[in-house]
């Protein structure tokens, strides 16, 4: 049976017992938010991360989903992107390309990749052009608190570090709030030269999912969700708190193995 639970402006959790149970709740969330969306504005906008986001997504390709949701109304966005060629093996386009994308019937027209032909610095600018005229034609909508779009789902993963997206501790990219998105060319890890979205666009979302499975995330999800002291404030995953939308993590048990039992309550 899963757990769930929720922490003040941490969210909502979610914490199941085995991998395939946590894919088929995920598949269920974005399948919901995907029909809620079409069914309100006729689109969907959504923005994927990297790493093993992509396969836990892997629940939708097959029956029921690949049927039932509506794929035709999908636009495909990245809330982070390294910058390197579209076949290259670190590219998050190809993971989501092989994963997912070419399993689904999604119009090619609505994925929006970045340019990789240019630098880091342009293809940010590039990428935050494209989002800005799809906000004026309402594919992604906008915020009513400030001038951020409004993305239906932005979901992320988390690394050992406790960052998400491509907006590492310590970085100035955290502290970017003019900007929708920054790009980055020191990358703890490799390769170096990123673009991700900003903090303000992420928490302008209506709904934000990060999704941890393992043990060697563990002490990063307890830093980031419990009131652990001032060493968690500089975990950037902390810092995803959107202002009017939803927050939902979705966890295994290594992942959340370390959080506070007062955070959890059986379903």
């Amino acid at each position: 049976m899963a757990l769930s639970g929720g922490h003040k402006d941490r969210g909502e959790l979610r914490i199941h017992e085995s991998l395939d149970e946590l894919k088929t709740d995920l598949a269920d969330y974005i399948a919901e938010i995907s029909e809620a969306s079409v069914k309100e504005r006729g689109v969907f906008a959504i923005a994927l991360s990297g790493g093993s986001l992509i396969g836990l997504m892997g629940k939708l390709c097959e029956a029921p989903y690949n049927k039932t949701v509506d794929w035709s109304k999908w636009y495909i966005f990245w809330a982070d992107e390294r910058v390197v060629a579209k076949n290259h093996a670190d590219s998050n386009y190809k993971l989501a390309k092989d994963g997912l994308l070419s399993k689904v019937p999604i119009v090619p027209s609505h994925v929006h990749s970045i340019n990789d032909s240019m630098s880091a610095e342009e293809a940010a600018d590039d990428y935050e052009f494209v989002i800005r005229q799809l906000v004026k034609s309402r594919v992604v909508n906008v915020s009513d608190i400030s001038d951020c779009p409004k993305f239906d789902l932005i979901l992320l993963g988390l690394g050992p570090d406790g960052h998400v997206a491509s907006m590492f501790p310590n970085h100035s990219a955290l502290n970017e709030r003019e900007e929708w998105v920054t790009f980055i060319t020191d990358s703890p890890k490799p390769p170096p030269e990123r673009i991700t979205f900003t903090l303000p666009v992420i928490n302008s979302a209506s709904n934000v999912a990060v999704v941890v499975t393992g043990d060697s995330k563990a002490e990063a999800v307890h830093l980031a969700i419990d009131d652990v002291g001032p060493e968690s404030s500089l975990i950037p995953a902390r810092m995803v708190q959107p202002a009017k939308g939803k927050l939902v993590w979705f966890l295994d048990k290594p992942a959340a193995s370390k959080l506070e039992a007062s955070n959890l309550s059986s379903k």
